[in-house]
């Protein structure tokens, strides 16, 4: 069962779900939409390794727009900080970006219970196109769970994106190796 626009605000009044900054106007029929933070990193390496720490380094978006090239990754970043403690939230880009050939995400559009963070988008196209700092990239749809929560993502020693961030994570999957 998905969560509908009541259902979010009634959730949001018990402080299950989190979205700052938080505008109304963002609400939809069953989905919140996210914007795209100034914050943007590209991997400093064109061939990485999973079993490796990839660095990124990061860069804001100019005021005037960044162009996104073809068959780079870029790693951006939601303005909006969000906490979900009892719903599975999944993240989907906006039919806008899909059509100006943008996809938000590789395969991480799913979130946890327990998930409280930015979120990091993993940004590619299929031609050049100018984004924008502050436009909507994507909407947040919460999943109702069935059952008990044994080990909620925020509590999970092991987990690899708790820090808090407002910039793009890179890769943690090397941690996987260890």
């Amino acid at each position: 069962m998905i969560l509908t626009d009541k259902g979010i605000l009634e959730e949001m009044q018990k402080g299950t779900i989190i979205i700052e900054p938080y505008d109304r106007v963002c609400l939809g029929t069953n989905s919140y939409d996210v914007h795209l933070s100034k914050y943007f990193a590209t991997y400093d390496s064109n061939e990485l390794d999973a079993k490796k720490h990839n660095t990124i380094t990061h860069f804001e978006i100019p005021e005037d727009g960044f162009v996104l090239q073809p068959g780079t990754l870029y790693l951006g970043s939601t303005l909006e900080y969000t906490e979900t403690h009892a719903h599975v939230p999944f993240l989907e880009g906006k039919s806008s970006m899909g059509r100006l050939g943008i996809d938000i995400h590789a395969t991480a559009g799913k979130g946890d219970v327990g998930f409280c963070n930015h979120w990091t988008l993993e940004i590619s196209c299929i031609q050049p196109v100018r984004i924008y700092a502050g436009m909507p990239v994507g909407q947040l749809i919460y999943f109702v769970v069935d059952g008990d929560i044994e080990n909620a993502y925020n509590k999970k020693p092991n987990a690899k994106y708790n820090q808090r961030s407002p910039k793009p994570m890179e890769s943690m999957m090397w941690k996987n190796f260890k």
